[in-house]
């Protein structure tokens, strides 16, 4: 049974901005891809209402029911995640040299989306019970650093390098919050440092690649570069006031490649300019802001791990997104949340929306 009381404490204004973000996606992917002569990229922008519309229920769903019944179901929701990962692994669909898709029908899911609000759920369980945050030492790290390292290493088999970086990343959001002492961050400093140098062996070739091009995108100017210079150019010709709706020429003459979904960003910068780009982002940081501020204020310890953990992972997304367009980071494949195309993506950010609220309504009603 729903409290009356949350339909007053719900924050409308948060909606508008998230709702306002989907809706632009919507026209982005429509213009990226209105000229194409295939029927299905110039449909996808339908499918976009379809997925939008299945993420506001998906929201509705995670603000419906209390957040605290997931502290209860925790390792069930954990255990049942990783056996998806596992089933993909063996059964899942290939797409780009990639096996992170199953079909449930005339659906396909990307279960690495969902997993890592499993992870933040069990983390948040994790912490929420035992010590007091200044009580935990190194040793306390060892349990949740499998739970990571489980669902972090079954993405990257797949693979998903990126997305596992955002896991990796969340479990560092949660090292932060839990005010160690130096001893134990210089601890964890040491270990980084150590396997760091490690992690270049176990990159395929095409992720090393990727990495080198970071650095100097015209050695490979027409395979691994070129994602990096098209894009680079697309957002620079934008200007001041951009190129207008339907007139990037990059985007119009397919020079930028997945431009619906890791590229969206270079398609609206081209078309809508350096305003566009101060309007977007104002928005991102408002919900980034927005987020936090429910974190810090929750009711209770699970309440304020689970929210930080889910606007960190937001954040993540939105920072390596851009940040891979304009140069800064490898080409990863991170979707700009809410604006990408792509189903799972945008219905778990709803999702993740919607638990956010529910933080913050039932806060209000204590």
């Amino acid at each position: 049974m729903i409290d009356r009381r949350l339909a007053s404490n719900f924050s409308w204004g948060f909606l508008v901005v998230i709702l306002a973000i989907a809706i632009l996606g919507v026209v982005i992917i429509y213009s990226a891809n209105h000229g194409r002569p295939e029927a299905f990229f110039r449909n996808l922008y339908i499918k976009q209402i379809y997925w939008v519309v299945y993420g506001l229920v998906a929201m509705f769903i995670a603000i419906a029911v209390d957040y605290r019944i997931l502290s209860r179901y925790a390792y069930l929701i954990y255990g049942l995640t990783v056996l998806a990962l596992i089933y993909v692994l063996f059964y899942g669909t290939v797409v780009s040299g990639a096996k992170r898709w199953i079909h449930i029908g005339s659906l396909s899911i990307q279960i690495s989306e969902f997993a890592k609000i499993s992870l933040i759920i069990i983390l948040a369980k994790y912490f929420e019970t035992g010590k007091h945050q200044s009580q935990f030492q190194f040793k306390d790290l060892m349990v949740p650093a499998i739970f990571t390292l489980i669902i972090g290493g079954l993405i990257a088999r797949q693979p998903d390098l990126g997305t596992a970086i955002i896991i990796f990343l969340i479990f560092l959001v949660f090292i932060a919050a839990l005010e160690f002492n130096f001893f134990t961050l210089l601890k964890l400093g040491g270990l980084g440092i150590v396997t760091a140098p490690f992690l270049w062996f176990i990159l395929k070739d095409y992720q090393k690649t990727r990495v080198l091009t970071l650095f100097n995108p015209e050695m490979d100017p027409l395979g691994a570069g070129y994602h990096s210079i098209q894009s680079k150019i697309a957002i620079g010709s934008g200007g001041f006031w951009g190129k207008g709706l339907f007139a990037g020429t990059q985007s119009r003459l397919n020079f930028l490649p997945e431009k619906h979904t890791d590229f969206i960003f270079s398609v609206f910068a081209e078309e809508t300019g350096f305003i566009g780009v101060v309007i977007l982002l104002g928005l991102y940081l408002f919900i980034i802001l927005k987020g936090l501020n429910i974190a810090f204020r929750a009711a209770d310890r699970f309440g304020l791990f689970m929210a930080l953990g889910l606007i960190s992972s937001i954040t993540f997304y939105i920072i390596f997104n851009i940040g891979m367009t304009i140069g800064l980071f490898p080409i990863t494949g991170l979707p700009l949340p809410l604006l990408s195309y792509g189903g799972s993506s945008l219905v778990t950010n709803f999702f993740a929306i919607g638990l956010l609220l529910n933080i913050e309504m039932r806060r209000r009603i204590h």
